[in-house]
């Protein structure tokens, strides 16, 4: 498969090359030069594959002509050994539940696909390369997660001072090894900067082999369309429409969503729901895009100001604001509105949500006022509560369980390395630290 450059058609690269360089000389974000379209026949059997099944065929689809299918087999079996349950909450509407890897945040898909796909470059390539990745929550205990101990590969994670949970900062700063964790004094969107002008830095990139793991990387992107097909998968029975509602920050989420749609996934329609960081809510009601400083929320993960993946978005549709209007509908809500989707989930279903699960399923409910047909909604859930046990148990004041494995970080000291936002203090601090 061929891809291009969302800023310069010309700027071609293959998919090992975008998958390591990540960004395009020019600043612009790697896409398809073709998206194909699955097999009629694949669709209508979809119900009786497995994930991984799923996965191969989607992968194989889209870099057979570089991987061979049982290449293709071992990476993603090695990637993928969890599951992708959906649970009814009402009615008409399903929770497709993202947290059963090993951070527990639905990352997991595309951080351990890139892991897998990388290192089987590496190992052929003989290389070594250096990580660099910006999260506002969830990325980085996943990237962490799934690239650690991986021979040829050291990661570097920014995140923003004081506005991670306590188990998400735990999950990237605990692991040592090659992993390092650089606490930056400001907002997730001033880190995504921060990596965005290492990329574009020629020294750096001239003395290190610098690739990223967020969702500017397409290979982040093209798992996560894994789960939207096994969850279509799941409710094919129903043989009603199928609605999305997807929490979106980056919207990276969203974007694998489009790109599974084009690809031949049966879809009525995308719900982007967000916290206060509306840019991309409010161009869908007025075609115009206006990004922001980012407000920080009890979302937090989704607090950016101006997502990277915006440009992917609409280049889907060609660039053609009515076309993205007539496939998605955006909405947003306040932390009082969160909370209050959170109670009431719980107190009716028994359902204990996130925060970020929590303005999916309010976008959900927002759209079934304005489309009052009879469609199955999916809500997606990118992340045990138990991440955010303090915000969820004031919530819904009562305790909730912490799993194991997120309840034993609490106890380990975190190792990190304080800055400023200052891309001259990353650029020094990278020189002498990376290999």
């Amino acid at each position: 498969m061929i891809f291009y450059s969302t800023k310069t058609a010309s700027i071609k690269a293959s998919a090992e090359e975008a998958i390591f360089n990540s960004l395009p000389a020019d600043n612009g974000l790697y896409m398809p030069e073709n998206i194909p379209t699955l097999s009629p026949d694949f669709i209508a059997n979809i119900e009786n594959r497995t994930f991984n099944e799923i996965a191969i065929e989607i992968t194989h689809t889209l870099f057979g002509g570089e991987i061979t299918r049982s290449e293709i087999e071992i990476i993603i079996n090695k990637a993928y050994d969890f599951d992708t349950p959906i649970r009814q909450i009402n009615e008409q509407d399903y929770v497709l539940e993202l947290f059963h890897g090993p951070s527990m945040a639905f990352k997991d898909f595309g951080a351990r696909f890139m892991a897998a796909i990388m290192s089987h470059y590496l190992l052929r390539s003989k290389k070594e390369i250096n990580i660099l990745v910006a999260t506002s929550g969830d990325t980085g205990g996943a990237v962490a997660q799934g690239f650690f101990q991986i021979p040829g590969i050291s990661i570097t994670i920014l995140y923003p001072s004081g506005k991670v949970s306590d188990i998400q900062e735990k999950q990237l700063t605990t692991l040592g090894h090659n992993v390092t964790a650089i606490e930056v004094d400001g907002t997730f969107d001033d880190c995504q900067k921060l990596v965005k002008e290492a990329f574009l830095d020629a020294e750096l990139n001239a003395r290190f082999n610098l690739a990223s793991a967020n969702s500017i990387n397409i290979a982040r992107l093209i798992p996560q369309s894994f789960y939207y097909f096994s969850a279509y998968a799941q409710l094919k029975k129903l043989g009603k429409p199928i609605v999305f509602a997807v929490p979106s920050g980056n919207f990276g989420n969203l974007s694998a969503g489009l790109l599974a749609y084009k690809m031949g996934l049966p879809v009525a329609h995308f719900v982007a729901a967000t916290n206060l960081n509306n840019a991309v809510p409010r161009y869908l009601e007025s075609g115009n895009y206006e990004p922001r400083t980012s407000i920080e929320t009890v979302s937090n993960a989704m607090d950016v100001g101006n997502p990277s993946n915006f440009v992917r978005l609409q280049r889907f549709f060609e660039d053609d604001w009515k076309l993205v209007a007539e496939k998605i509908s955006g909405y947003y809500f306040d932390d009082e509105q969160t909370k209050s989707a959170m109670r009431e989930v719980s107190e009716q279903a028994g359902y204990v949500m996130c925060p970020h699960t929590a303005v999916a399923y309010k976008g959900l409910e927002a759209y079934r006022k304005k489309d009052t047909s009879d469609f199955t909604g999916i809500f997606l859930s990118t992340a045990h509560p138990a991440k955010f046990i303090d915000l969820v148990e004031e919530t819904l004041e009562k305790e909730i369980e912490i799993p194991e494995r997120l309840k034993s970080l609490l106890s380990i000291e975190k190792v990190s390395t304080k800055m400023d936002a200052s891309f001259r203090d990353l650029k020094l601090l990278l020189m002498n630290t990376l290999k």
